[in-house]
């Protein structure tokens, strides 16, 4: 804006002054004439337009891409919008001598004294010249009056830009400052986010009482349950056509091994002892996974027993008992692993 008034500063001096006397140099006729004295009127307004709408448009475009340097534009309705607690005196107070009102009260006071201060020198420095105008024709003191204000303009932009660039860059870090979380503002948004340990310890214990469901509803469909007896249970699922391999559908210890020896009987599916079996199914293998390679061996021997002995009640012979399982010593895990029975 500066800018443009002192390149067009002197120019529209000029001009407004030229509009000024042709608004002043009339017939005597017209000036008891109403509608002649409008006519004169409407041209000079249309002719004072003109002059002033190039700078009219600087200023706009100036006031327009100004925010957008600074950050961008933001449109909200929020200023509009009636808050009845500003109306509160006390609150109000409470911003006034709260730490940032101090402070934008300092920037003020900073602000008013620096463009006063040049001001009063612009005034002291110009004053000479000012007293002089009116000893000069009228074009001459209009032009000189313009080059003063253009000038006086441009130093006392020059002082703006440097309040903006001690105030901007500081107000780009209080707003960073204010965008930061204090520790207790984290803890609760994870809080938030995550849930509260209460929550979310319910929330594990409910997976997995769904999780421990779904395993005991596929317990009545294994083929056989290997215990250790009383500490581990393991149910194992195999059909030869659909199968590449033995798979585990439940496995438990202590009390859910306890339950998937209860569902099994319920269900009328067969127990087989075999400690160090069980302790190495239960170690090396999931739910839902087959029975790894090196327990190929023992887990087919029991299941063959099985599928004997269910053959046997249609009237087939009555197999023996595998009391050998062999079982590597690879797969001996957990605490006080031994290839004994409990």
């Amino acid at each position: 804006a500066s800018i443009a008034i002192y390149m067009m500063g002197g120019t529209m001096v000029v001009q407004l002054g030229k509009i000024m006397s042709l608004g002043l140099d009339f017939e005597r006729e017209k000036a008891f004439d109403h509608w002649a004295m409008l006519e004169v009127l409407q041209q000079g307004i249309y002719q004072g337009i003109s002059l002033l709408l190039p700078f009219m448009l600087v200023m706009v475009v100036t006031a327009v891409v100004a925010p957008a340097a600074l950050g961008g534009w933001n449109f909200s309705t929020k200023a509009l919008e009636v808050k009845l607690d500003k109306l509160n005196p006390i609150a109000g107070l409470k911003r006034i001598f709260a730490v940032r009102g101090l402070v934008e009260l300092l920037k003020a006071l900073a602000k008013f004294i620096l463009i006063g201060s040049v001001g009063a020198w612009l005034l002291m420095g110009y004053f000479p010249e000012l007293m002089g105008l009116g000893r000069e024709p009228i074009e001459s003191a209009l032009a000189h009056t313009g080059y003063i204000l253009s000038h006086s303009f441009i130093i006392l932009s020059v002082s703006l830009l440097v309040i903006a660039g001690i105030d901007v860059p500081f107000q780009l870090w209080d707003h960073a400052k204010n965008l930061k979380m204090t520790h207790q503002e984290l803890k609760d948004e994870g809080k938030n986010t995550e849930g509260k340990p209460e929550v979310k310890s319910r929330i594990r214990n409910m997976q997995r009482e769904i999780s421990q469901r779904r395993m005991m509803s596929e317990v009545p469909k294994a083929d056989v349950i290997i215990t250790n007896p009383t500490h581990f249970a393991i149910a194992l699922r195999y059909d030869a056509k659909t199968m590449a391999a033995p798979l585990v559908v439940a496995k438990g210890m202590e009390l859910v091994a306890s339950q998937i020896r209860t569902v099994a009987v319920a269900n009328k599916v067969p127990l087989f002892e075999a400690p160090p079996l069980a302790r190495a199914l239960y170690y090396s293998t999931e739910i839902d996974q087959e029975v790894p390679g090196g327990l190929y061996l023992a887990v087919a021997q029991i299941l063959a027993y099985i599928f004997q002995l269910k053959a046997s009640v249609r009237g087939a012979a009555v197999p023996e008992r595998p009391d050998d399982i062999p079982v590597p010593e690879d797969f001996f895990q957990g605490p006080g692993s031994t290839t004994e029975g409990d």
